[in-house]
C-alpha cells in the first residue's frame, strides 16, 4: 500500500469539508440554518483532521457528530447513549438489532461502554451529498433510537 493519493489530495478534501459544513450550517440567504448549534475542528497538527458538527435535537437534546479524514475514508461517529446502568444485555441487543435498518452507519460499543452510532466512508465516495447524507442519517437514527434505548438503559428513573 501506498500513501500517494490521486486528486483530489487530502488537503483538497480537507478544505472541501470545511466548505461542505459551512455551507450546511447556512441557509442559501445566508442565514444561519437553526439545526446546526455549532461547527468546529479539532485540534491544529492532529494526524487526521476531525471536525464536530454540533446539532439541535428533539428526542435528544444535542446530537454531536465527529467527522475524522484518514488516509483512505472518512470515519464519522455520534455519541447515543452513556454506559447502561440497567437492562444492559438487553439495550445492547436492541441496538444491535436495530443495525439491520441502518444504511451506512452501526450502533457500537465504545469507550466506557457507552452507545455510539459508528461509519466510514471510501475517500472516492465522499462529496458534498454524501457528507449531508452521513450527517442527516446520525442524526435521524439516533433522534430514533435514544428514547426507547435510553429508557431501558435507565429504567428506574422513569418509574
Amino acid at each position: 500500500m501506498t500513501d500517494y493519493h490521486l486528486p483530489p489530495t487530502l488537503a483538497e478534501y480537507e478544505v472541501a469539508v470545511d466548505g461542505w459544513l459551512r455551507g450546511f450550517a447556512c441557509d442559501p440567504d445566508g442565514t444561519l440554518n437553526p439545526m446546526f448549534e455549532a461547527i468546529d475542528r479539532g485540534e491544529p497538527g492532529e494526524a487526521e483532521p476531525r471536525w464536530y458538527v454540533r446539532l439541535k435535537g428533539d428526542e435528544k437534546e444535542h446530537i454531536t457528530v465527529w467527522l475524522t479524514l484518514g488516509q483512505r475514508t472518512l470515519r464519522y461517529e455520534a455519541y447515543v447513549l452513556p454506559a447502561p446502568q440497567e437492562n444492559v444485555s438487553l439495550v445492547y441487543e436492541t441496538a444491535l438489532r436495530r443495525n439491520d435498518k441502518l444504511v451506512g452507519a452501526h450502533f457500537a460499543i465504545g469507550v466506557e461502554d457507552a452507545v455510539f452510532l459508528k461509519g466510514e466512508l471510501p475517500l472516492v465516495a465522499l462529496n458534498e451529498a454524501e457528507l449531508d447524507r452521513i450527517i442527516g442519517s446520525l442524526y435521524s437514527y439516533t433522534e430514533a433510537a435514544f428514547p426507547v434505548l435510553l429508557r431501558l438503559a435507565f429504567a428506574s428513573k422513569f418509574a
